[in-house]
């Protein structure tokens, strides 16, 4: 009933994502054989049953995870114990709230993304290791609006908040001060047309993650189709059509992902990034791998569909190269979703499957999933490539 519901409410794409697991389960993952006998994710002990969908690497030894319920948890020695955290807001609604995202600086200072229907979207901060929480924002459309994905430039303190569609335009919230404080982006482009079109709050990975500080970019989702929706320094937003599985309320690119290179040239006016990763899919077919993943050589202006691509759908991709961590780094891709992970050596153009696993999210060296579930990396497991 809650998901024929949720059919009904255009606005609300992000809200399927709920009963993601429901859907996985009910559809017997397609076997995939383990490429060794040793397991190339190593499972952790989280402590929580929480289904975790927020997770971020700060170096490969301390990391925070988030989840439903209001759980959040921390490491500071690579997964060896996970620590709960308080919960924000314990003593009013902290526990209702669903934290789908999460991105940490250190082991003291964190922030964490609530994703719900009207004002269950939020945004705390930490800065004394989670054992207080302040609120940094709450969605000022409610009773519309949901959070979807944020991400914060560490080092120009630059950011930007996705949401849902509000009056048949994308909701953008940018900041200059590494979030304490979000002003409504009202740039050009943003307008949803005739057909839904939104994001997925699935494993906050829809926004573009570079260092360089001048440029924006997301992957949408819908009846609308998939698309990258990008901004080059204060322009208007302009899109680009990623050949995924798309043309439903449950369809997209759920992830994208860049490899960042050095620039051609020492006086280049464009960005020093070139491979970009999308991947997707229809959630509720999770084993369909049809349109579940393409790739850019461009920085995402003109996209390809993988040849060979993951087994199923996926909810997350990553770029192994930028592990902080050099033990953990790897020169491939990753992509997780809801029948396992794969692995791509060509920038996108083929994949292979790692596992057969139910997972969520992934911040390298780090993958979660429902139940509480937290695996850690371990390369010397990594099938060699075909």
């Amino acid at each position: 009933m809650r998901f024929i519901l949720r059919a009904m409410q255009l606005r609300s794409l992000s809200l399927f994502l709920s009963v993601v697991t429901a859907f996985a389960t009910a559809q017997s993952p397609t076997p995939v054989p383990i490429p060794t006998q040793q397991q190339v994710w190593q499972m952790q002990d989280s402590g929580t049953t929480a289904g975790l969908r927020g997770i971020d690497s700060v170096d490969g030894t301390v990391a925070w995870a988030s989840g439903t319920e209001g759980t959040v948890l921390k490491t500071t020695d690579g997964g060896v114990h996970w620590t709960k955290c308080a919960v924000p807001d314990a003593g009013k609604d902290g526990a209702t709230l669903d934290f789908r995202g999460v991105q940490a600086w250190d082991a003291m200072t964190a922030i964490v993304m609530a994703s719900g229907p009207g004002d269950k979207s939020r945004l705390y901060k930490t800065t004394d290791g989670c054992r207080t929480w302040v609120l940094l924002f709450k969605n000022p459309d409610s009773p519309g609006g949901f959070f979807d994905s944020f991400w914060i430039n560490p080092f120009y303190k630059t950011g930007i908040l996705l949401g849902d569609p509000v009056k048949n335009r994308l909701t953008i919230f940018d900041t200059s001060d590494a979030g304490a404080n979000w002003q409504r982006d009202n740039t050009m482009g943003l307008e949803t047309g005739p057909k839904s079109l939104a994001g997925f709050a699935a494993s906050n990975s829809l926004l573009a993650r570079f260092e360089a500080g001048y440029s924006h970019g997301f992957v949408t989702g819908g009846e609308g189709g998939a698309f990258l929706i990008h901004r080059w320094r204060e322009g208007s937003w302009s899109r680009s059509s990623i050949p995924l599985a798309a043309g439903t309320e449950s369809s997209g690119a759920f992830s994208l992902g860049y490899r960042v290179t050095p620039p051609p040239c020492t006086d280049c006016a464009g960005p020093f990034y070139q491979f970009a990763v999308a991947v997707g899919g229809d959630f509720t077919k999770p084993n369909d791998p049809i349109g579940t993943a393409a790739w850019s050589s461009d920085g995402g202006q003109r996209w390809t569909a993988s040849t060979n691509p993951p087994h199923g759908y996926r909810s997350a991709v990553q770029w192994g190269g930028s592990i902080k961590q050099s033990a953990d780094r790897i020169n491939a891709w990753i992509t997780v979703g809801t029948n396992g992970s794969d692995i791509s050596r060509d920038d996108g153009r083929t994949w292979q499957p790692l596992d057969n696993g139910n997972w969520n999210a992934l911040s390298l060296p780090f993958i979660v999933g429902p139940k509480g579930r937290i695996g850690r990396l371990d390369p010397s497991a990594i099938p060699k490539g075909n």
